[in-house]
Order: structure tokens, then C-alpha cells, then sequence
């Protein structure tokens, strides 16, 4: 399975494709989309044209995405959501399936805690992908969102698997965590 995982961006978003081949996660490439220093729906016209660009190129069987964090400025989350907003039709224009993953959970799966530094992903993306050297932030992140994607599918279809027992034990899944 191919998983194309997407750091999103206004000025810069990254992307990485993972192959998952059992428990084994293989490298298959990484990058940027840099937008231009222009309007808004320009920026967005390049995230959009790129993404399904990328997906053209690789041809991915499933996708992840980094949701948006409420940032103290809400100016720069709604353009941050709006970036987000354009690289999801572009993965949902290709029929893509669409996961997504909160920064906590991502780098949870991948340094093992959330409050994990940018440089303690980088290490680790390296380590599991084992690359010859680091990825650059942007897409270190985006293919940190492709390995928390191939490591949270399989808990959370055992899960999925679980939930009509869980449902006569008066129990739901939600998020992928148990609620009572």
C-alpha cells in the first residue's frame, strides 16, 4: 500500500509517500510545494495543482493530512485551514481515501511522545525510513503524517473490527479511543 502523507502549508507544504509492504515501510519520495509571494486564491491554485500533481506522478492508494491546530493568531489558522482546505480536494478530486491526524497523534507514532521537537521527527523519519540523510522539516513532517497513517490503520481497523462487541458491552469507538 502506498500512503501519500501531506504537511499543509500557505507558503510551503510538504508531501512524502511511504510504501507499507506488511509491518516494513519503505521510502518512496518527498518535497515541497512552495507557493508564490501572491494572492490567496493563487497560493491556493499552486497547492491544489501540485498535490494532484504529486498524486498523478505516484499514484498513492490512500492519503493522511495534518489537522489544523487553533493558533493564538485565528488569522493565520483560517489561511492555514484554507491551504489544508485545498490540498484535500485535490486528494478527494482523485478519490483518494482521506485520514487525519492531529500534530499530538502524529508525532506520538513517530518519536513515541507528543511533545516531540521538530529536529527529535526529522531523527526519527530518518531512522524508520532508513534514509541516508535528514529530510528537510517540511517534508520530514509530511511523511511523518504517512507513517502515523500506516501505523494507526491497522489499530484502527482491529478496532472498527471490535466495535459491534464493544457496542453490546454498552462501549463506543470515537477518534479511535474507547468511550463509555
Amino acid at each position: 500500500m502506498k500512503i501519500l502523507g501531506i504537511d499543509p502549508g500557505l507558503r510551503t507544504t510538504g508531501f512524502g509517500i511511504i510504501d507499507k509492504q506488511g509491518s516494513k515501510l519503505s521510502y518512496v519520495a518527498s518535497g515541497t510545494i512552495k507557493t508564490p509571494d501572491a494572492d490567496l486564491p493563487q497560493r491556493l491554485k499552486v497547492i491544489l495543482a501540485s498535490v494532484s500533481e504529486v498524486i498523478r506522478t505516484y499514484t498513492p492508494d490512500c492519503s493522511a493530512i495534518e489537522k489544523v491546530f487553533v493558533n493564538v493568531n485565528p488569522q493565520s489558522t483560517l489561511l492555514l485551514g484554507q491551504a489544508r482546505g485545498a490540498a484535500i480536494c485535490a486528494l478527494v478530486s482523485a478519490d483518494l481515501p482521506v485520514a487525519e491526524y492531529t500534530a499530538l497523534q502524529i508525532k506520538q507514532a513517530v518519536a513515541g511522545h507528543g511533545k516531540a521537537q521538530k529536529q527529535q521527527v526529522q531523527d526519527m523519519v530518518q531512522r524508520l525510513l532508513q534514509l541516508p540523510g535528514l529530510p528537510g522539516t517540511d517534508a520530514a513532517d509530511a511523511l511523518a503524517v504517512a507513517i502515523c497513517h500506516a501505523h494507526s490503520g491497522d489499530a484502527l481497523a482491529h478496532l472498527s473490527a471490535l466495535a459491534p462487541g464493544l457496542a453490546k458491552k454498552g462501549l463506543r469507538v470515537r477518534g479511535g479511543r474507547l468511550v463509555g
